[in-house]
């Protein structure tokens, strides 16, 4: 604070050069002035091509109850109204955080439904995370003495967030009560169309989506597993200690592993990360029957004999490519990639609790300027979120990994080991959660093609244009050149 009350700065981002300028940005305003974004969908993350040129929806998170549309052919904004299932249980203003230069102590927000994550299935239909009911409410089968096979095997309590879906094409929202609390969601590459979902704390949840939508029966159609290391490695499921029994040589072992993220593979096994320090990501894989087959592996972060990181650490939003690799973002200012198939030791088994697999992990520091006397690598980047564009809908080619560049005002693009850094010039204070990438028309080149992202700040009145200010839809394309049409 004394450098900065002395008028120092830090130095001044390089001008884009190289592929940065290449880039073609579109934006919509969309929501209201009162309201804040957290995350937006475009497609179905497996299949790019569902819902060209079609509608974008937005989630609200704490702010209000309704989701916001973007038609970005008709240029038109339009609001989807949503609720809890439970007709008792509505939101209250929530006092303010802080006096506010624009709306001084007035309570804006009122969410009842804490709309967190969208995500879009084959058909078009948002499915997103949202709250049912009250968190304290819990349902009869949730719990100890149900007959439901999850709760035979793990019963659950409280849970602060649950599922919804809206379907365009009859203009329904159905709130889905849930055992297992939710946060962010993504859908497996199965025939049930099976919705994953991180945020449960003890436990990870899952909706067979298919049997849902042909049932309506939510209670049969949901699932979850507490995370369990298979230490006795044996390759199998087994009676386990908890997480604060000391290992047992013909038991496996549980543990709390909340997952922050979650990406299914291609190969079915489901990815996470773990929000602590060192931190780590996290595979289950679901096995015949998940609520009692499920194992899952745990990979820490590496630290050195004195328990201190060894480059990167704390992860944030992670996503997974079609090779089955980890990329994630680290508080330390790295993008930080794991790779399960170069681990050489053994996978399960007493020694297999987090730091048995350093030789899976390579970093890439950020590319902002690293804090001033700290000699570790890094950088003063503090990306929120990792996304992995795995069908090239950018157009700098499949896989290619991308960060939220939330000190930066841009999006960080991995190209081939080099950064290429996406740039919002207006208005500034460019800062976004998530993003989403569709292919409109393969047929068109770059015109047919980008990433989907919004303005998830909290407080977009407090970006450059002021009171106002309503959150923002970009869209990102990339020109073969800067004079291309």
């Amino acid at each position: 604070t004394d450098r900065i009350a002395a008028g120092e700065l830090p130095p001044a981002p390089p001008r884009p050069q190289g592929l940065e300028r290449n880039v073609v940005i579109t934006q919509w305003d969309w929501a209201d002035p009162t309201a804040y974004l957290h995350d937006l969908v475009s497609t179905d993350r497996r299949d790019p091509t569902v819902n060209a040129y079609g509608k974008i929806y937005g989630a609200l998170e704490n702010s209000a109850d309704y989701l916001p549309v973007l038609d970005p052919a008709a240029h038109s904004t339009d609001q989807i109204v949503v609720f809890p299932e439970d007709p008792n249980y509505g939101g209250a203003p929530q006092p303010a955080m802080a006096t506010s230069p624009y709306w001084g102590d007035e309570e804006i927000w009122d969410a009842a439904t804490t709309v967190h994550n969208p995500m879009m299935d084959s058909d078009g239909r948002v499915w997103i995370t949202s709250r049912a009911r009250d968190p304290g409410n819990v349902p009869a089968f949730c719990q100890e003495g149900s007959d439901h096979p999850s709760a035979q095997a793990f019963p659950l309590g409280r849970s602060g967030r649950h599922l919804g879906v809206y379907d365009p094409s009859t203009d329904t929202y159905t709130p889905i009560n849930t055992c297992f609390g939710t946060h962010h969601l993504m859908f497996a590459e199965d025939a049930d169309n099976t919705l994953w979902t991180s945020g449960g704390g003890t436990a990870v949840g899952w909706l067979n989506t298919r049997e849902f939508l042909e049932t309506g029966d939510a209670v049969a159609a949901q699932g979850w597993t507490p995370f369990i290391l298979d230490t006795n490695g044996n390759g199998r499921r087994d009676d386990y200690v908890e997480p604060d029994a000391p290992l047992d040589p013909s038991l496996d072992k549980r543990i709390n592993s909340g997952l922050y993220a979650v990406a299914p593979a291609a190969d079915g096994s489901v990815w996470g990360s773990n929000l602590s320090y060192p931190g780590a990501v996290v595979r289950v894989m679901p096995g015949a029957d998940p609520s009692t087959t499920a194992l899952t592996e745990y990979y820490e972060l590496p630290l050195d004999e004195n328990g201190n990181a060894i480059e990167g650490f704390s992860p944030r939003g992670m996503d997974i490519d079609r090779n089955g690799v980890a990329w994630v973002a680290l508080a330390s200012g790295h993008m930080g990639r794991f790779d399960r198939s170069l681990c050489r030791g053994p996978l399960n088994g007493p020694t297999a609790t987090g730091q048995h697999c350093p030789e899976g992990w390579s970093f890439f520091a950020e590319p902002l300027p690293q804090f001033k006397n700290i000699q570790q690598s890094g950088s003063s980047e503090g990306s929120y979120y990792t996304w992995v564009d795995q069908f090239d809908t950018l157009g700098l080619g499949s896989n290619t990994p991308i960060s939220t560049g939330n000190q930066s005002g841009s999006l960080l693009v991995l190209n081939d080991g080099e950064w290429v850094r996406l740039t919002v010039p207006y208005p500034l204070g460019f800062y976004t959660k998530w993003l989403d990438g569709r292919i409109d028309d393969p047929d068109s080149g770059w015109q047919g093609r980008g990433l989907w992202a919004t303005i998830s700040s909290r407080a977009p009145f407090h970006m450059e244009s002021g009171a106002g200010t309503t959150s923002k839809v970009y869209h990102f394309q990339m020109r073969p050149d800067p004079l291309s049409n």
